[in-house]
C-alpha cells in the first residue's frame, strides 16, 4: 500500500495483510498467529519470522508463495520451519514459524503470501511485502578527490558525504575513518595500483563508508558501524583480516582476497592449535559476506560466540572460496535464525562448517562443497537446534557425515546431500572415525528428518550410527531411519577423476565435484521449491551441483 499527499508525492511502500478468521476449537493445540516480520532483508534473501502462540502439538505448517511486486505469476518458496520455544547457552527464542526466500534480485520489492494451516484451528493467510537491499555503490554525482600520502589525512578529515578519495600510488599509514556518509552518498576510499596501507584501518560507529580496491598490510575493523562496504580489497593480515567485534548492521563484504599467517599443519589444528586470526568476522544482523577468497586463518569466516554474539540473524555467507582453515572453514556459531550459508567451497579445514549451536534456527547450509575436512564436515555441537542441510557435497577421510556432539542434535533437517568418507586416522589428537557413512550417535531422532541423502565410504563397507540405530546396509538404513530414499554412492559418482583425500594434512587443491549424469546421485533428490527449481531429469540430483551445470563463481568475480 502507498499513500499520496496533496502534492502528488507517493509514500514508501507499506506492508499490507489479510487475515482469515481464526478458530480456537483445538484449545491449546490451535494456533494463534502473531504479526509477520521480515527483518533486515539482504541483497538476495528475505527473512520471514511469524510468531505464534498455542499449537502445543506443533502440527501447524506455513506454505510460502512469492513474486516480484506487480508480477502476475506466483512462485513457490520453501515452507517455513516450525520453531518451538526453547533456550540454550544463555539465549532463548519464541514459538514461531521462520524461514527465508532465497536467491532474489537486489533492490526489488516482493509480495509474500503465507498460508498457515493447523488442523486444530487458527488457519490463516497473510500477505506482506519486503524489499531487498541494492548493491552498494558510490553516489551517482560523486566528487572524486585525488589524494597522496601527504594529503590523505587532511582530505579524510574533511571528507563530505558523496566524496571519493582516490589514493595515488604510495605508502599510507594506518588510519581511522572519522566521518560518515549518508544513504545514497557514501564516503568512498578507493585504492589505485601501487597504493598500499601499512597498518590497520578502523571505523568506529560510522555509517555509509566504502573501502574499495585497497591493499592493506594489516586489519580492517568496523565496530558498531552500519552500511559499511568492503569491496575488492587485498588484505595481508598479521592476525585478523576483516572484523567487527561489536554489533554492526548491513555490512557488504565482497570480492576481497584475505590471506592469513596460519600454516596447514597438524600442529595447527583445533581451537588450541598453533593458529591465529579470523579471516572475516561479524556480529549483528543483515551482513552479506560473498565471493571472498580467504586462506590461512584459524577460522575462515566466523560469527561471535557466547555472550559476545548480538542479533546474529539475517546473515548471508555466499560463494566464498575458503582454504587452509586450522579450526573452522565457516564458524556460523550462535546464529539466532536465518543465517544462509550458501554455495561456499571449503578445502582443507579441520571442520568444514561449525554451527555450535544454532539457536532454534533455521540455520541454512545449502550447496556447500567441503573437501578434506579433517574432523567433520559439520560441527553441530552444544545442543545445536534447527540446522537445515540441503544439497551439500562432502568428501573427507574418516566418517562421511560425522557429528561428535556428546549432547543431543535437535530439529536437524537434511535433504539431497552427498557424504563420502573412507579410512580415518588421528590428527592433532583427534580421531576422524573409522569410515562410517554416518556417525550421528546423539541425533534426537524424534525431532529430526533426514531423507534423500547419498552416503558412501571408500572402505567398501556401508555402516552407520544414527541415534540408537546401528546400521550395516543401505536396506537397513532405509527400514530403520527416516532415510527411506537414501542411496549408496562412491567416488565414481563424479564426472571428473577425483582423488580421495587420504592424507588430510596435504594441502589439496579444490577438485571439481560435479556429479556424472546417470550416476547413483542423479535424479535421486527431493524437490525443494526455491532451492532446486529448474532441475533436469526426473528429479533433482544429489549434492551441490546438478549434472552438467556450470560451476558457480567461488571467490572474487
Amino acid at each position: 500500500m502507498r499513500a499520496r499527499d496533496a502534492a502528488g508525492n507517493l509514500s514508501a511502500p507499506a506492508t499490507a495483510s489479510a487475515t482469515t478468521p481464526a478458530s480456537s476449537s483445538g484449545g491449546a493445540n490451535a494456533t494463534v498467529a502473531g504479526t509477520v516480520s521480515t527483518p533486515y532483508p539482504t541483497l538476495h534473501h528475505i527473512t520471514i519470522d511469524w510468531p505464534v502462540t498455542g499449537d502445543a502439538n506443533q502440527n501447524g505448517v506455513v506454505t510460502v508463495r512469492y513474486r516480484k511486486q506487480g508480477d502476475g505469476t506466483w512462485r513457490q518458496g520453501l515452507p517455513l520451519r516450525r520453531v518451538p520455544t526453547g533456550s540454550n547457552a544463555g539465549f532463548s527464542w519464541a514459538n514461531r514459524h521462520s524461514g527465508s526466500l532465497f536467491d532474489l534480485q537486489p533492490g526489488t520489492t516482493y509480495e509474500i503470501e503465507l498460508t498457515l494451516t493447523d488442523p486444530d484451528g487458527g488457519s490463516t493467510t497473510r500477505t506482506v511485502t519486503a524489499t531487498t537491499r541494492s548493491v552498494p555503490a558510490p553516489a551517482a554525482s560523486a566528487t572524486v578527490k585525488q589524494v597522496t600520502p601527504a594529503t590523505f589525512a587532511s582530505a579524510l578529515n574533511n571528507a563530505q558525504p558523496g566524496d571519493i578519495l582516490q589514493l595515488a600510488a604510495g605508502t599510507y599509514n594506518a588510519f581511522t575513518v572519522p566521518r560518515s556518509g549518508t544513504a545514497g552518498k557514501p564516503i568512498v576510499i578507493r585504492g589505485t595500483s601501487g597504493a598500499v596501507v601499512n597498518g590497520n584501518i578502523d571505523l568506529f560507529s560510522q555509517h555509509h563508508v566504502h573501502l574499495e580496491g585497497l591493499t592493506v598490510n594489516g586489519r580492517i575493523r568496523f565496530n558498531s558501524s552500519n552500511h559499511v562496504a568492503i569491496i575488492r580489497c587485498t588484505i595481508n593480515a598479521q592476525g585478523d583480516g576483516i572484523v567487527s567485534f561489536l554489533r554492526s548492521e548491513n555490512a557488504y563484504i565482497a570480492d576481497n582476497v584475505v590471506t592469513g599467517r596460519t600454516t596447514w599443519a597438524e600442529s595447527s589444528l583445533g581451537v588450541n592449535g598453533n593458529n591465529v586470526g579470523e579471516g572475516i568476522l561479524v556480529t549483528g544482523p543483515g551482513h552479506v559476506i560473498m565471493n571472498n577468497r580467504v586462506r590461512g586463518f584459524r577460522d575462515g569466516i566466523s560469527f561471535l560466540e557466547q555472550g559476545e554474539a548480538v542479533d546474529q540473524y539475517s546473515i548471508d555467507v555466499l560463494n566464498n572460496d575458503i582454504s587452509n582453515a586450522a579450526d573452522d572453514g565457516i564458524e556460523a556459531d550462535y546464529c539466532f535464525h536465518n543465517c544462509r550459508i550458501l554455495r561456499n567451497r571449503i578445502t582443507n579445514a579441520f571442520v568444514g562448517i561449525s554451527s555450535q549451536p544454532s539457536l532454534g534456527g533455521p540455520t541454512y547450509h545449502v550447496r556447500n562443497v567441503i573437501y578434506n575436512a579433517v574432523l567433520g564436515a559439520f560441527k553441530l555441537n552444544n545442543t545445536s537446534t534447527g540446522d537445515v542441510l540441503l544439497h551439500n557435497t562432502v568428501v573427507k577421510s574418516g566418517d562421511g557425515f560425522g557429528v561428535y556432539a556428546g549432547v543431543p542434535v535437535r530439529h536437524l533437517y537434511t535433504r539431497n546431500n552427498l557424504f563420502i568418507g573412507g579410512p580415518g586416522g588421528n590428527y592433532g589428537g583427534y580421531s576422524t572415525g573409522s569410515g562410517l557413512v554416518a556417525s550421528l550417535d546423539t541425533l534426537d531422532t524424534a525431532t529430526a528428518s533426514l531423507d534423500h541423502d547419498g552416503y558412501g565410504s571408500t572402505t567398501g563397507r556401508f555402516e552407520a550410527r544414527i541415534g540408537s540405530a546401528r546400521i550395516s546396509s543401505l536396506a537397513q538404513m532405509r527400514s530403520s531411519t527416516t532415510e527411506k530414499n537414501a542411496v549408496q554412492v562412491g567416488m565414481d559418482v563424479f564426472a571428473a577423476s577425483v582423488a580421495f583425500p587420504s592424507s588430510p594434512m596435504t594441502a589439496y587443491p579444490a577438485p571439481d565435484l560435479r556429479i556424472k549424469a546417470g550416476s547413483a546421485a542423479a535424479d535421486a533428490g527431493a524437490v525443494l521449491p526455491n532451492i532446486n527449481d529448474g532441475y533436469g531429469g526426473s528429479a533433482p540430483d544429489l549434492g551441490a551441483y546438478e549434472a552438467g551445470s556450470a560451476l558457480p563463481v567461488y571467490g572474487p568475480r
